[in-house]
């Protein structure tokens, strides 16, 4: 009675009601009322990952098109999204992005990653060395996520941020966290997430992305010769801590101008020193172990 109650005048204030919950309140619950938060917490994490992808944001029709989600449960979902903070939606293009509660919890999850901090002098060394834009990055949910990133004044702006999800195999960072896995890892990597072409340089055979990898391990260094992007060219090393596991990559980003053929030897030193001394630094302060 009273839940039925809560529900009528939810719905007269406009509020949103998953309609997956029960109005049965003799049965168990642990039971029905879990399933429906687990399937709504999973609507979340699915938008919320792909308005990741886009800086101009999504509209609710778009959202719901590329999820295969209702309408009126992709609108729940926004709603609350919205009335919390997580997001905001322009009144005038009615696209949704991320609000200021969401990055206030980034922040404070990026403040607290050991890693980050310890890796940030390092980095901005390397920045001023090489005189171009350097990128921490860590390996997640099948791609390599970009943790920090340090843009020299004077060089050419590169189109990424704290936060972005670059390839693996197309990538110099990408290469580098997964240059070191087991073959069984690497495999179950490339099946989850694939090998999508972006140009006539990507590599799309798995047989020739262990040949590249190899080529990594051996000289200590990953190149992304245009591979992502055409006139672009990165250079990444992994940090290996003393456990022997890659705990993340550095990477140098700029144009195939900036960084071209003759200089990725003296890049590829420079990057990895920079993930050498970082890893160093990492283990002597006692936090090898983990990077949160």
């Amino acid at each position: 009675m009273f839940l039925e109650l809560a529900i009528i005048t939810a719905r007269k204030k406009g509020w949103c009601v998953f309609r997956s919950m029960s109005l049965e309140t003799s049965q168990d619950p642990l039971q029905r009322p879990r399933a429906s938060v687990v399937r709504s917490v999973e609507r979340t994490m699915a938008i919320l990952e792909s308005l990741s992808v886009t800086k101009r944001g999504l509209t609710l029709a778009e959202l719901s098109r590329r999820l295969g989600l209702p309408r009126s449960s992709t609108h729940c979902v926004l709603l609350t999204l919205k009335e919390g903070g997580f997001l905001t939606r322009s009144e005038k293009t009615h696209r949704y992005t991320f609000g200021l509660k969401l990055f206030s919890l980034a922040n404070v999850a990026l403040n607290g990653t050991r890693l980050r901090e310890q890796a940030s002098p390092f980095l901005q060394r390397l920045m001023w060395r090489c005189k171009a834009t350097v990128h921490l990055a860590v390996l997640g949910c099948e791609q390599a996520v970009i943790i920090e990133k340090f843009e020299h004044p004077n060089a050419p702006r590169v189109p990424t941020w704290v936060g972005k999800r670059l390839d693996l195999h197309s990538t110099a960072v990408g290469k580098a966290l997964i240059a070191h896995l087991p073959e069984e890892k690497l495999l179950s990597l490339v099946r989850g997430r694939g090998l999508p072409r972006y140009n006539e340089n990507t590599i799309t055979s798995f047989r020739r992305l262990q040949q590249e990898l190899e080529e990594t391990r051996r000289r200590g260094y990953s190149v992304d010769a245009g591979e992502d992007e055409i006139g672009g060219c990165c250079v990444g090393a992994p940090i290996l801590v003393a456990s022997g596991e890659v705990i993340a990559a550095v990477s140098i980003a700029g144009s195939s101008e900036l960084i071209n053929p003759e200089d990725i030897p003296s890049f590829g030193s420079l990057v990895k020193e920079t993930a050498s001394d970082i890893a160093a630094a990492f283990h002597i302060d006692g936090k090898s172990k983990s990077t949160e």
